[in-house]
């Protein structure tokens, strides 16, 4: 019999799911479909403040984690529930940061292919990584994990 490991059955690397979306846009992009959507300028300064303020949520939410003393890496048990920080505000920070970075990367680029890419790779990261992810929590933090999800929203 297999023994259960304690860390979530995420379906895919968050790291790998968004810069692999992430490099197939952007070579569909430049290799095969270069539709873009917004003046240069303007997707350049939106894109770069976006990836910008995204860095900025994932280091805080990163910080708010090590103070929890717990790991960050999902295929690493989960030691202690981070609650403070950006966790306070949303259940899944590091996330809504990885989806601004390819957001701003996205607008950046200026690419319509990207933005399609965009609501599959989210699907993914909620139904393979998220769901999986708060299943474990609960199952490993039991009420205390209850509360917390009752009193702050999963994304925003």
């Amino acid at each position: 019999m297999r023994e259960r490991r304690d860390a979530p059955d995420i379906l895919v690397l968050p790291p790998v799911l968004v810069g692999g979306t992430m490099l197939v846009g952007v070579a569909l992009h430049y290799g095969i479909w270069p539709i873009e959507l917004l003046p240069v300028i303007l997707s350049r300064v939106v894109g770069v403040t976006i990836f910008i303020a995204s860095g900025v949520l994932a280091h805080l939410s990163h910080l708010a984690m090590k103070r929890a003393g717990t790991n960050v890496f999902p295929t690493q048990p989960t030691l202690a529930l981070a609650t403070d920080g950006p966790y306070r505000y949303s259940r899944n920070p590091l996330y809504i940061a990885a989806v601004g970075v390819y957001l701003g990367v996205a607008l950046w680029v200026d690419s319509l292919v990207l933005l399609i890419l965009l609501l599959p790779m989210a699907a993914v990261l909620h139904f393979g990584i998220v769901l999986r992810e708060e299943r474990y929590l609960a199952g490993k933090f039991g009420q205390s994990y209850e509360a917390y999800r009752s009193g702050v929203p999963r994304w925003l």
